[in-house]
């Protein structure tokens, strides 16, 4: 019988074997030890580095649970100026957002494919020119458009030297929407002001 062990950085394997007409046959292995160290060091410039494989889990888009309403839906809207189409508020990725190309209240619809159960809603508008207080009714159709059940209605006072941004995001939890439709009141003192919108999704 022969008993070999070897060593190695973290591992200690013993290994015991049997010598019979000029071939070794193994008896049995056992891992006396197994210790991990810590991963190996890349020193730059006096920075510390380690490499590291990434997990699933880990790895996670930033847009996960959103509806790609690119393919989900189709969309009506009353206006848009060159270069702000609607689009540019729907899908990720574009950051321009959509711009009304006429003044006074402007209406978005988003017509889905096959009813949607909807649990949450986000929205943002910017101005960075105009004072101005919006308002915005966000409603549901279950037919088609046929009637409508209103989710929010709200005001929110834009100032350029202040508050140039609204943020708003609704839980919701409703069932068979069919259409959903944003009308923006730009200027409820009803001045020259034009509707925009930066981003709007859906889950």
């Amino acid at each position: 019988m022969i008993e070999v062990r070897l060593k190695h950085k973290w591992v200690e394997v013993y290994y015991r074997l049997r010598w019979c007409n000029g071939d070794i046959t193994p008896v049995s292995t056992q891992i006396f030890r197994r210790t991990f160290g810590p991963w190996p060091e890349l020193n730059y410039s006096g920075m510390r580095k380690r490499l590291f494989t990434p997990t699933t889990e880990r790895v996670q888009s930033q847009d996960e649970g959103w509806l790609d309403l690119d393919r989900a839906a189709s969309v009506e809207v009353t206006s848009e100026e060159k270069d702000y189409g609607i689009e540019a508020a729907l899908v990720s990725g574009k950051t321009q957002g959509w711009r009304a190309a006429n003044a006074g209240t402007q209406t978005i619809r988003l017509l889905f494919d096959q009813p949607q159960r909807l649990k949450r809603i986000a929205l943002i508008f910017e101005e960075t020119e105009t004072e101005r207080t919006q308002e915005f009714v966000l409603r549901w159709s279950p037919d088609g458009g046929r009637s409508f059940r209103e989710i929010v209605r709200q005001q929110w006072n834009f100032s350029p030297s202040n508050t140039i941004r609204e943020a708003e995001d609704y839980r919701v939890g409703i069932s068979d929407v069919t259409v959903l439709e944003l009308v923006i009141v730009p200027d409820i003192s009803r001045g020259a002001a034009r509707a925009s919108l930066t981003s709007l999704r859906v889950s």
